[in-house]
């Protein structure tokens, strides 16, 4: 899988490699822990009205990487397929109010963010 979860002392780091980061436009988004509000694995379906500022989206085949803007909240989006993702509710983010990806063992990933979230 192209991306990656980094922990650092102060929040985490998703890393983006190859033609993902490339569709992103964005190769590393940083998180701190004090923004991260929720953290939970679910399906996401992205509303079909919105707006792609700047990413790449290719609805038919379920495929979101980037920046993304509905109801006046924007959203980080980066998978390739209806598999259960990691949502991330962020407030306080320089942009995002949602980051929501795709990666191995969502629920183990779910698991190590709140910890860190905790202490």
């Amino acid at each position: 899988m192209s991306r990656e979860v980094q922990f650092k002392d102060d929040g985490l780091i998703l890393k983006l490699t190859g033609a993902t980061g490339f569709f992103a436009l964005k190769f590393n988004l940083k998180i701190l822990y004090g923004t991260i509000k929720s953290v939970y694995v679910d399906y996401f379906d992205a509303p079909q009205w919105m707006l792609r500022m700047p990413g790449t989206s290719i609805p038919t085949l379920s495929i979101f990487e980037g920046g993304f803007k509905y109801a006046d909240e924007w959203y980080f989006l980066s998978y390739e397929s209806k598999v259960p993702l990691l949502i991330m509710g962020v407030s306080g983010h320089e942009k995002y109010s949602y980051v929501i990806f795709q990666i191995d063992d969502p629920t183990g990933v779910k698991s190590d963010i709140r910890k860190r979230i905790r202490d």
